[in-house]
């Protein structure tokens, strides 16, 4: 994936007023009044950060006769979900070690483990 993309992608989900929007849009399509609704903005302001939104490809906007639906397109957020997973694995695996290496530090010292819980007491 271009970096540019996912950095278009990640300064879009910064806002949290754009996050709350695509939670609402995960319930359903919704029109921009709809997306208002629960924003004490105007109409423009909702449009601008709906035009964010889909420049990074995480929303569509329909066309059907007067109504112009938007929707969310999934992609977009698998995307970043993706580059976060390289990371989660990364850390995962070192948590592992580190888990490893404390069970191996207990069975090698057990008393140890005893003594500084009667020094606390």
């Amino acid at each position: 994936m271009p970096q540019d993309e996912l950095n278009t992608i990640f300064a879009a989900l910064a806002d949290p007023t754009r996050r709350a929007i695509l939670e609402r849009l995960a319930q359903g399509e919704a029109s921009v009044t709809e997306l208002a609704e629960p924003f004490d903005m105007t109409l423009p302001a909702i449009s601008k950060h709906l035009k964010v939104l889909e420049r990074a490809g995480l929303i569509e906007r329909g066309r059907e006769a007067q109504w112009r639906p938007c929707r969310l397109q999934a992609s977009a957020l698998k995307q970043a979900s993706d580059w976060i997973g390289q990371y989660r694995q990364h850390w995962e695996e070192k948590l592992d070690r580190l888990d490893e290496y404390l069970k191996e530090l207990q069975s090698r010292y057990p008393d140890d483990e005893e003594q500084a819980v009667d020094d606390q007491h």
